[in-house]
């Protein structure tokens, strides 16, 4: 009996250990993931700064209308969210249509199948 309880406990010990290290490991992939964000967000903003567009404004504006529709339901559960021109996109699609503006204005349509972004 004893060296059984010696045995779980080993291998206990392994798995805390392992868990450990996947924790490590998991906080360190957020902080980058953070910082990449923390980019993007920054050139967004240096992007409609340039183009004339309020960012406080419209993120105030996209707050209430997230308050105004919640109804409870869980993040993820067919919510829509609206693309820049208007339409509704499904949150989760496993693909996803989007226009995109050319350098000259006109827009191309694409598909994004959601892999390797």
């Amino acid at each position: 009996m004893g060296e059984e309880l010696y045995s779980r406990i080993s291998e206990l010990r392994e798995q805390i250990l392992e868990m450990r290290e996947t924790v490590t490991e998991t906080n360190r992939r957020v902080a980058a993931l953070e910082n990449k964000l923390d980019g993007q967000a920054a050139i967004l903003e240096a992007i409609a700064e340039k183009e004339g567009i309020d960012v406080d404004e419209l993120l105030t504006e996209v707050a209430i209308e997230e308050a105004e529709t919640d109804d409870g339901a869980a993040p993820g559960d067919g919510d829509v969210i609206p693309d820049a021109e208007g339409a509704d996109t499904e949150r989760d699609a496993g693909t996803e249509s989007r226009a995109e503006t050319d350098v000259d204005g006109g827009a191309d349509a694409t598909t994004d199948s959601g892999a390797g972004n």
